[in-house]
């Protein structure tokens, strides 16, 4: 595909979880992980009904710019995972920045940086950089890839002083317990000059039964976090000097 056309999951026109203020955000079809509670598995392949113009975008984002300016919002591109049409991604945050208009990406991290990837980062003010688990195995098992891309492209951010927001899944007996917090604040602390804020998302099975109507089968045995653990967890790392938002 060339850079005027997009496969687009979807558009949520008021989000007020995907970055500052109000926001435009773009959910991206195709992904590189299979995460085992993805809640968008309709997001992971390709899909031709979901094919947009880069004109037909541009043109419906413009307008909400006013809800932008008022809030101190933007647009936000999302997935799926956005850099995999990092063509189409580049293109659009460089008329948006002629615009004046605030851009993030939330992505894995798991690309290749390309020339393209390269433009997306030079016209992108914040990433929300998902951290899926730190150990390699246990983000093999759980995504189906191993976390060096993800780790490499926080480090290329870093090297370029791009501002970041780190998300974290946590996951009951997988990202909970006090060592892997310990490793996670450990990480943090290397690129403390560019990480915003640290979002930690409670695990859910919202996505569960969108996983049985694609004919999956769901693996991951967990329930969600209690409110005590998130509560610990997120004092765990204010404590540490991070600003943290408990989705």
């Amino acid at each position: 595909m060339d850079n005027n056309l997009a496969y687009i999951h979807s558009i949520v026109t008021g989000g007020t979880v995907d970055g500052p203020g109000v926001r435009y955000v773009i959910f991206f079809q195709m992904c590189p992980f299979r995460c085992k509670y993805c809640h968008n598995p309709d997001t992971w392949t390709k899909n031709k009904l979901g094919i947009k113009t880069f004109d037909s975008v541009f043109s419906d984002i413009l307008k909400y710019k006013n809800f932008f300016n008022f809030s101190g919002g933007g647009v936000t591109v999302s997935g799926g995972e956005p850099l995999l049409q990092a063509g189409f991604v580049a293109k659009l945050f460089k008329k948006l920045k002629d615009e004046g208009i605030h851009t993030a990406v939330d992505t894995c991290g798991y690309v290749e940086i390309t020339e393209q990837v390269r433009e997306v980062i030079k016209y992108t003010d914040l990433f929300l950089l998902d951290i899926k688990h730190l150990d390699e195995t246990k983000h093999l098992e759980l995504t189906g890839k191993d976390n060096k891309k993800t780790l490499e492209f926080l480090q290329y951010l870093y090297k370029n002083n791009k501002k970041i927001w780190i998300r974290q899944v946590v996951v009951p007996n997988l990202t909970d317990d006090d060592n892997y917090i310990n490793e996670l604040i450990s990480l943090l602390d290397n690129y403390r000059a560019v990480i915003d804020k640290v979002e930690l998302l409670p695990y859910h099975k919202m996505g569960e039964e969108k996983w049985k109507k694609l004919g999956l089968k769901y693996e991951l045995n967990a329930e969600p976090p209690s409110a005590q653990k998130m509560k610990h967890i997120r004092q765990r790392i204010e404590e540490a000097g991070f600003e943290v938002l408990l989705s």
